[in-house]
């Protein structure tokens, strides 16, 4: 028996009407650090509630950045909306750049709004600089509202800006 790629306690579980495979060739080319783990696939027992053909793709295990998922074709009963995003800590501007290119790349523009982006599968990102989250703790008041108006004005975050905001 084919063990799991993890010892992960909590997993999410991301639900794709039949785009797993898909989604999951993306997130792996997408991220270096990256692997596709178990497949398991669609039995002719249960078909009355999935509908979904036998021997094609149930659900992929798959790791990102040391983060276990796993990707359901559960059909096209649930979408993905905002409420539930992954924020990805980039230390520098070729970072942010890099992952807001390769995630926004057929997505949804009018989705782009202060760092946050939605992929082609529907997925919500928050592409992210970490000295943001440095700015925005300050304990100076006008400093964190100069910034946070700044980011407002963002669709893609560009940290130079950000520290001018910041600074002056």
């Amino acid at each position: 028996m084919e063990k799991r790629i993890s010892s992960q306690k909590i997993t999410p579980n991301l639900w794709f009407d039949n785009q797993a495979e898909e989604a999951v060739q993306f997130y792996t080319w997408v991220f270096k650090d990256a692997k596709i783990g178990r497949i398991s696939r669609y039995t002719k027992d249960g078909y009355e509630h999935h509908q979904k053909p036998e021997g094609s793709v149930m659900t992929i295990e798959f790791i990102i950045e040391g983060q276990e998922f796993v990707a359901l074709n559960g059909g096209p009963l649930f979408t993905f909306n905002e409420s539930i995003s992954f924020v990805i800590n980039c230390d520098t501007q070729e970072e942010v750049d890099y992952y807001w290119e390769k995630l926004s790349e057929g997505g949804d523009e009018n989705a782009q709004v202060c760092g946050w982006l939605k992929d082609k599968f529907g997925i919500s990102w928050q592409v992210v600089p970490v000295v943001l989250n440095d700015m925005i703790l300050d304990p100076d008041p006008e400093k964190v509202s100069r910034v946070l108006q700044c980011m407002f004005s963002m669709k893609k975050l560009d940290i130079a800006p950000l520290q001018a905001a910041y600074e002056s």
